[in-house]
């Protein structure tokens, strides 16, 4: 970002918009991301809810790739512990 800021591509923002670094952090979409990757893995989700725990590290990766990598995976990992359950 600072040296597109250096090469006058814009401000930081439009610079980071521009280029899709930015991360996605909103509970909504992120949800609906969720959804899908648990729909398209019953059979890990019954693992998990069996004691499989360490799957959750599994489950961010295929939100993380359903997102593009865009997810914040900070947001992801309680809202999939949530749904979980």
């Amino acid at each position: 970002v600072f040296e597109a800021m250096a090469a006058g591509e814009g401000s930081p923002a439009a610079i980071v918009d521009a280029r899709g670094l930015r991360k996605l952090g909103d509970a909504n979409a992120l949800e609906a991301l969720i959804d899908g990757v648990l729909e398209a893995n019953v059979d890990a989700v019954s693992r998990y809810r069996d004691g499989k725990t360490q799957l959750l590290g599994f489950f961010v990766g295929q939100v993380m790739k359903a997102s593009g990598g865009s997810a914040d995976a900070a947001a992801v990992r309680p809202l999939l512990i949530a749904k979980l359950g």
